[in-house]
């Protein structure tokens, strides 16, 4: 019932606020996945309620939060749940095992934290670790116009702000058992934020902007359009 008016009051302010452009919602699978996506601002978490039709999305939030007097409250509303996101945070991890075996839809920023320079910074293996343990598929997802300056700015000369969000296909990752833990989990870990920047214009690609991952991925998508020209 909690996610159900949160998605219902977000929906009327997003709507006053913003427009709103999603793309590529077909690719997100039936059952249990992981959606990991970039985060440029506040506006990420609400608009990805926003985004996804579903009323089982597991999204932890960060501890310092749990204090404060509106959000400690929001995340219980909406069934939420605080997470240390620089500590192994057992409790948390098996909260979110137990959502996913469930059916549930993960949806966690690799970052960890809003970037400052509103673009890509180096990912946490947090996600990896879970998409390799639990076998789930992966959806990228790309965010453009939630960032915070842009959308206080906006709001203040009463504009409303374009938001793009970009859902790319879901792709799965090597389990852990037999190898490498670290070397896999790293491996893992550009894999998703280079499926992410690949949907990114240029500028929001930040630390992984040079990584041959991503320009293959990159290569791979022009020669997509030029089968389809």
């Amino acid at each position: 019932m909690g996610q159900k008016i949160f998605k219902i009051l977000v929906r009327i302010i997003l709507r006053i606020i913003a427009r709103v452009e999603i793309s590529g919602y077909e690719n997100a699978p039936e059952g249990g996945f992981i959606l990991a996506s970039n985060h440029l601002g506040r506006l990420d978490s609400a608009l990805l309620y926003y985004a996804i039709d579903r009323e089982d999305i597991i999204m932890p939030v960060a501890e310092k939060y749990k204090d404060h007097w509106f959000y400690s409250r929001l995340v219980r509303m909406v069934g939420g749940f605080f997470i240390n996101r620089f500590d192994a945070d057992v409790q948390a991890i098996r909260e979110v095992l137990k959502r996913l075996k469930n059916g549930g839809v993960f949806v966690i920023a690799p970052e960890g934290t809003r970037s400052k320079s509103e673009a890509l910074q180096e990912a946490r293996p947090g996600v990896a670790y879970f998409a390799s343990k639990t076998g789930l598929p992966v959806v990228p997802i790309a965010l453009t116009g939630t960032e915070d300056r842009v959308v206080k700015d906006n709001l203040r000369h009463f504009r409303r702000s374009k938001i793009v969000v970009r859902a790319g296909k879901p792709f799965t990752l090597p389990s852990l058992k037999g190898q490498d833990r670290d070397e896999t989990l790293a491996s893992a870990t550009t894999e998703i934020m280079c499926q992410i920047g690949a949907m990114l214009p240029e500028k929001y690609r930040g630390f992984y902007a040079e990584h041959p991952r991503l320009q293959e991925l990159l290569a791979e998508g022009q020669r997509g359009k030029g089968k389809d020209a």
